[in-house]
Order: C-alpha cells, then structure tokens, then sequence
C-alpha cells in the first residue's frame, strides 16, 4: 500500500517544486528585463560620449577614457555603493509593509550623497594635476582634466539619480524608471550631436552632455514620485526625520560603498596603468574599448542583481527565507544562461566591434585580439555579480566588502605582474 500511496505523493511534491520555480523565474525575469534596460541606458551615456569623441582623434579617445575612468573611481563607484545601502534599507521595509520607510530613507541617502559630492568635485577640479602627479602623459592629463571639470555637475546629479532609482526598484516600480532612462538616453544622443559637432565644443561638449542629461533623467524621475499615485505610500514629502539617525545609515552605506568600489576599482584602474606604457595613446584606446564593452555587458549582470537583491530582500522583510533561498538558486541558474550567450555573441562580432569607437585601423585589429579574454571575464563576473545583489539584500555588505577585498589583493598582484610582463615585452621586442 505503501508504494502505491508515495509515488503519487512524490509527483505532487514535484510538480508544486515546479510550480514555484516558474513563478519565480517569471518574477525575476519582470524585474530584472527592465533593471537591465535601466543600467544599460544610464551607464550608455558615458558610453556614448565616448565614442563621440574617439571620432575626434586618438588623443581625445584616449583623454576621455582615462578621464571616465577617473571619475569612476573617484566619484561615480563610491556614490553607487553608498546608495546600494538603500537595497537592504528599502528593500526589507517594504517587504515589511512599512512604506513611509521608504521615502525618509531615500531623503536620507540623498543628503548624505549630495555631502559626499562636495569633496569627490574638488578631486575632478585637480584631475590634471593628479594625473600628471601619478605620471601620466601630460598632454592626455591635461585633455582629461578639462573633460572631468565639465563632468562635475553630474556628480550631484548621479548620487541623487541613484537614491531614487532604489527607492522605486524596491517597491517593484521599474518600468517607470526604464522609460526615465530612454527617454534620457535619446536626448544624450542629441545633446552630443550638438554639443561635440555642432557648437566647436568638442570633447568637452561630451562631458557637458552628461551632466545635462543626468540632471534631466533626475527630474523626470522626481516628477513621477511626486505625481504617481503608486509612490502615494512611500512617499509623504519632505521630512525631519531624513536628518536623523545617520549614523545608522551609515554603518550599511559605508560597507556597501567598498564592496562595489573594490568590485570596480580593479577594472578602471588598468586604464590608468595603461596610460604608463611606451605607447599609451594606442594602449589607452584598446583598453577603453575592451572596458567600455565589458562594463556595458556587465550592466546586464548589474540588472540581473538587482532582481536578486529586490527578491531577497523583500522576501526576508517579509518573514519568507525559504523563497528567499529559492531566488537565489533561480538567478544563479539566469546568470549562466545570460553568460553564455554573451560569450557567443562577443567572439562573433570581435572583429568588427572597435569600428564603433574608432577609425584607426591598428586599434581595430588590436582591439579584436582582446575580446576573447574579455569575454571570459564577463561570464565570471556575471556570477560575481548577482551573488552581490544576494548579498545587498540579506544585508551583507561587511562580509562582501572583505570578500571583494580578498579579491582586490589578488587583482593587484596579477595586475603588477601582467604590468611588468607589458613594459618587458615592449623592451624585448624593441631590442629585438
């Protein structure tokens, strides 16, 4: 009797398993599609600038990349981890169902970035003068200093942009912030046509181009929280209480900030060493179009942790580890499908991808010879990086912080090594 009770029994366990990972890969397909969308379209506008001014020459492609990657380290990753505090703050109060939560903890993230800025912009003020301090060539140095002053603007303007894109993803509102997102997106494509071709700005027209847009994708999105009857809960206006308890912000903001600061550092300061070797003009553009195409994929991953750090978190404000657990194991599995089709696409268009950032020839086929490497560590970091949105939401930050530390080391000490391997072969094919 007993074995003709359990099967049955069994099947039903199975088909309800099922059940469960369908609904949850649809719900992580709904939200992590247009999360992809939104970093794809914010980080373009970088993207964008750049490849507008790599038509202007290969000083200023190569200007600019050191420029944006400066940026990035200085300003850009530090204000994106800060606001990834919000991920678990946000996240768990709405699973919670303590909406008014929700809007005191964007106010307050708000003031704290828009503090933080004040310092970051005085260090894009000097970028020159600190380029040329860590020995880099002078004439791109003083191009990219000239690019980073006019990019100031958009510092004040990302870390606002990043406070309320959280404060909307936790509440499972994405779709409003992927529209935002294209409609800024098109206006940078004209912004730049105008700017850099145009008025005779040139590549600073880039830079200004991107601190207008982010400035308007910011509006746009503060106009829908105040008029969008689906914010009506979460957001109650202005309140004192943003002022309070920043310590306690404090103590997720700052681990979060170096889990994704060491989760990036890495990546743009190759560019930055790239700018030391014999050649640095060609060795710039190469690594610029290899890390602008790898951190344009890597948008994909960054869209994919963010459904899992919404899921995650929302699902343990609400008292739910089990589906918790479950969302994890269904975008891991996401992961490395995206992965693999990434890869195949990659080695597919290698040859033809450095025609969109310049016309020179030998950066083209230079640029071609690379992509294979960059492949492989887009599928890897694809795995890392949902793995961190798990983190975000469960509240780990400190944990991913020495974790990412762990791996910096590592990084470091590859980096010196392949960096010494670069300036010897150089010496030895020169010799030679």
């Amino acid at each position: 009797m007993g074995d003709g009770v359990t099967p049955p029994l069994l099947i039903t366990e199975r088909n309800t398993t099922t059940i469960r990972v369908k609904e949850e890969v649809k719900k992580q397909l709904w939200l992590s599609a247009p999360l992809i969308g939104v970093s794809l379209l914010q980080y373009s506008l970088q993207v964008i600038s750049v490849m507008f001014v790599g038509h202007l020459g290969s000083l200023p492609l190569s200007a600019a990349s050191i420029a944006t990657s400066f940026a990035s380290v200085t300003g850009f990753t530090f204000l994106l981890g800060t606001a990834s505090a919000l991920e678990t703050l946000c996240g768990q109060a709405y699973g919670a169902k303590l909406y008014g939560k929700l809007g005191i903890q964007m106010q307050r993230a708000m003031f704290v970035l828009l503090l933080l800025s004040i310092p970051l912009s005085i260090i894009w003020f000097n970028t020159e003068h600190i380029l040329v301090l860590v020995h880099q060539d002078k004439s791109i140095s003083s191009v990219a200093g000239s690019y980073a002053r006019y990019m100031i603007p958009s510092l004040f303007a990302y870390g606002l942009l990043q406070c309320i894109n959280r404060f909307l993803q936790a509440q499972n509102n994405v779709f409003p912030v992927f529209v935002c997102s294209g409609i800024t997106t098109c206006l940078h494509l004209l912004l730049c046509w105008l700017f850099v071709l145009k008025t005779g700005l040139g590549y600073r027209g880039a830079a200004l181009a991107i601190s207008v847009s982010y400035w308007f994708n910011v509006i746009l999105l503060l106009c829908y929280v105040k008029f969008s009857s689906s914010c009506s809960h979460s957001w109650t206006g202005f309140s004192k209480e943003a002022f309070q308890e920043i310590y306690e912000f404090s103590k997720i903001a700052f681990p979060s900030a170096v889990m994704v600061c060491l989760e990036l550092w890495s990546f743009e300061l190759l560019v930055l060493a790239s700018g030391l070797l014999p050649n640095p003009v060609v060795e710039t553009s190469v690594l610029s179009i290899c890390l602008n195409t790898s951190l344009t994929i890597w948008q994909i991953s960054v869209g994919l942790g963010g459904a899992a750090s919404i899921r995650v978190s929302n699902e343990l404000g609400a008292g739910n580890p089990q589906v918790a657990k479950l969302a994890v194991y269904v975008i891991v599995g996401i992961a490395v499908a995206q992965g693999v089709v990434v890869v195949t696409v990659l080695l597919s268009v290698r040859k033809i991808l450095g025609r969109a950032f310049s016309r020179d020839p030998k950066i083209i086929s230079y640029a071609a010879s690379m992509i294979p490497i960059v492949a492989c560590g887009n599928f890897l970091d694809g795995l890392q990086c949902v793995l961190s949105g798990v983190a975000r939401g469960c509240g780990w930050q400190k944990i991913g912080a020495c974790v990412n530390l762990g791996a910096l080391a590592w990084n470091c000490n590859s980096s010196s090594c392949s960096s010494a391997l670069s300036f010897l072969g150089h010496y030895i094919h020169k010799l030679g």
